[in-house]
């Protein structure tokens, strides 16, 4: 499997004075996604957990529902100039009865591990697609238990440590039991990754949990709880208008700018129990 980790050497400037050391850089490759064999997506993506991956973008994109909807998963051969296969193309056959990708769809998917999926009208998809909506979900959650979730995510956020440049998204019960966490350059990626990891263990819908983000709430990441029925949402930085509006939509409480003990709970505050 690819490297998470990718060591150059550097030279470092402080104070006027300069040395040379080795560093640490996040590993970023791209994944080709195929389904039935036909390409559907390419991403770039830190290494690792790319099953997990494959799963949660096709729940989030409202092509499966569940593990069921998947037949099997392998990896194809790409090989790289050693000759080695890089394990850089995944292709999932879909379950039979389960309805593949609309033809052409392919030229709305690509993606990149800054902006997520580009040029696809997510909005209309959520509005169509979403099988698990989180809008009855009873979940409550309480501040004090929201507000340690941030230092709960970094604690498990072991790639982070040696790099400094990885996003991370963690799924935790309302009592702030950690599920699973999950990082990547990209943080899409990250929660396509945790997503993932809830179809393969049967677990979607996600009702009663919290998906916490490590960066800003955008449109996208709120989609994709929609689609998972994750009720509440959680960013330690800000929330798009479009994620706001759209959680709303969705029954999705959005929490964002938590920091230390104070947020801001833009969509569902009937959630939060101070």
């Amino acid at each position: 499997m690819g490297r998470v980790t990718v060591r150059r050497p550097v030279v470092t400037y402080a104070r006027r004075t300069s040395r040379r050391r080795v560093d640490a850089l996040a590993a970023e490759e791209p994944l080709e996604l195929r389904v039935g064999g036909r390409a559907l997506a390419v991403t770039m993506r830190t290494p690792g957990h790319d099953v997990e991956l494959a799963h949660g973008f096709l729940l989030s994109e409202g092509v499966i529902g569940g593990l069921a909807d998947v037949a099997v998963a392998r990896f194809c051969a790409g090989t790289g100039p050693d000759g080695a296969n890089t394990y850089n193309v995944l292709d999932l056959a879909l379950a039979d009865g389960v309805a593949a990708p609309e033809a052409g769809v392919e030229r709305n998917f690509y993606t990149t591990s800054s902006c997520g999926v580009c040029g696809k009208a997510a909005l209309d998809a959520v509005r169509l697609k979403t099988r698990y909506s989180p809008a009855g979900d009873p979940a409550e959650v309480d501040v004090d238990v929201l507000a340690g979730l941030p230092d709960a995510l970094r604690e498990r956020q072991k790639v982070f440590a040696s790099t400094g440049g990885l996003h991370a998204a963690g799924l935790f019960t309302t009592a702030g039991e950690a599920l699973v966490v999950r990082e990547d350059v990209g943080r899409h990626n990250a929660v396509d990754k945790v997503l993932g990891w809830a179809v393969l263990g049967d677990r979607v819908p996600l009702t009663g949990t919290v998906l916490v983000v490590s960066g800003r709430a955008s449109f996208e990441l709120v989609q994709k709880a929609a689609m998972a029925g994750v009720p509440v949402l959680a960013a330690v930085s800000a929330p798009s208008s479009l994620a706001a509006e759209l959680a709303e939509e969705q029954g999705v409480t959005l929490v964002g700018f938590l920091r230390g003990d104070s947020m801001n709970v833009y969509t569902g505050h009937e959630r939060v129990i101070a």
